[in-house]
């Protein structure tokens, strides 16, 4: 099996947010899957990497100010009917109401655990990979 490369959207606001997240997720965070990432800062830098890059997963902070994660993860699923799957990185696991209301894949709660991280990008992407 030839592995496959998937594209990773990573928004916050904050840089080392992105670090982080990134470094939860690794570059193989499952045998045949291959990760590389591009990153966004605001709300209109997403959309533009939605619209321009074929996104297999966005990992957005749910934190991120004065656009959150899951403010963004519910615009672009409304206005997009190809929307790639969406996993949001919160800070209270209460939370997740918030997430199932915005039509998030899944949630991860900061701080980010990198074997559950590793384990839930890969979920969200098998199926991508395996197209």
């Amino acid at each position: 099996m030839s592995d496959r490369q998937c594209t990773v959207l990573l928004y916050s606001d904050d840089p080392k947010v992105r670090d982080r997240m990134r470094l939860a997720v690794g570059t193989r965070p499952a045998p045949g899957l291959v990760l590389e990432f591009v990153e966004a800062s605001d709300y209109a830098e997403c959309v533009r990497l939605v619209d321009d890059y074929e996104i297999d997963l966005m990992l957005l902070d749910g934190e991120a100010s004065p656009g959150g994660g899951l403010g963004i993860a519910r615009q672009i699923k409304d206005d997009r009917d190809d929307a790639p799957p969406t996993c949001v990185v919160i800070a209270r696991a209460a939370d997740r109401w918030l997430a199932a209301y915005a039509q998030v894949d899944a949630t991860l709660v900061h701080p980010l655990d990198p074997v559950t991280t590793g384990t839930t990008v890969a979920e969200l992407l098998r199926p991508r990979a395996a197209a």
